[in-house]
């Protein structure tokens, strides 16, 4: 009958853990405690808490709590620095390295103990490999990139328009801005997703977009789905979500 979901964490725990107690006090309020939540991604960088918040949400999938997580672009780069020490990904038109400030890495690295350097990657890649926690690696790897429930789909950034599900590629789910933020036209389902963020959660009629910058120290947005209303959970209860006027 419903369904939650958190959006962008980036090492956010405080955050994180509030957000689940909203959610908690409205399921409680509904009588409804088996109700899925639904993680849309970037669980690390930028924030003081990456290792933690991947840890809290390992252990509460482990111990039964209807959890599912999806995987984000942050996580990705994440997990292919410790890996491989692949520092740069195409899709930051900047050149940015994941070890620029801006980008959050080195955040991400000091959860785990570990200090990183711009430009040092070769010392940092080793000192993050054997520092974090292969759990923690396979727990991100292993991590769906969509997820569907009713006329709703759950992924990171949005999807390729006109392609079907099982034929959107990685970097579209998990990066994807053009030709996605800007299109207005049929899809099959509602998308709900994060990776732009935005002052507050809107819906935009075929998309809603529920990373409201918690990776900038901005609120974290909880949302739940009930019977085809979409709302945003808050400590006093659930409130509408801001609706984007029709291009």
């Amino acid at each position: 009958m419903r369904i939650y979901a958190i959006g962008d964490i980036h090492g956010q725990l405080d955050m994180l853990k509030a957000a689940h107690a909203r959610i908690e006090a409205d399921k409680a309020r509904v009588g409804d405690t088996d109700a899925r939540v639904i993680h849309l991604g970037d669980y690390v960088d930028r924030g003081p808490d990456s290792a933690g918040v991947i840890q809290y949400l390992m252990d509460g999938i482990a111990a039964g709590k209807p959890w599912r997580t999806i995987r984000g672009n942050h996580d990705r780069m994440f997990t292919r620095f410790v890996r491989h020490g692949i520092a740069h990904d195409d899709h930051i038109k900047s050149g940015k390295s994941w070890l620029h400030p801006a980008l959050g890495g080195p955040d991400t690295l000091a959860s785990y103990g570990v200090e990183a350097v711009d430009g040092e990657f070769e010392l940092a890649h080793m000192r993050a490999a054997k520092a974090v926690p292969e759990a923690h690696l396979e727990f991100i790897e292993k991590a769906p990139l969509t997820y569907a429930w009713g006329n709703y789909l759950f992924v990171h950034a949005g999807i390729r328009p006109r392609v079907p599900v099982e034929h959107q590629t990685e970097d579209d789910l998990i990066w994807i801005r053009e030709g996605w933020l800007d299109y207005h036209g049929f899809l099959p389902y509602t998308v709900v997703h994060g990776h732009t963020a935005l002052d507050v959660p809107t819906h935009f009629g075929h998309r809603i977009d529920i990373d409201s910058g918690a990776g900038y120290g901005r609120p974290m947005t909880a949302m739940v789905i009930e019977n085809g209303v979409e709302e945003v959970v808050t400590e006093t209860g659930r409130a509408p979500l801001f609706h984007a006027k029709p291009a």
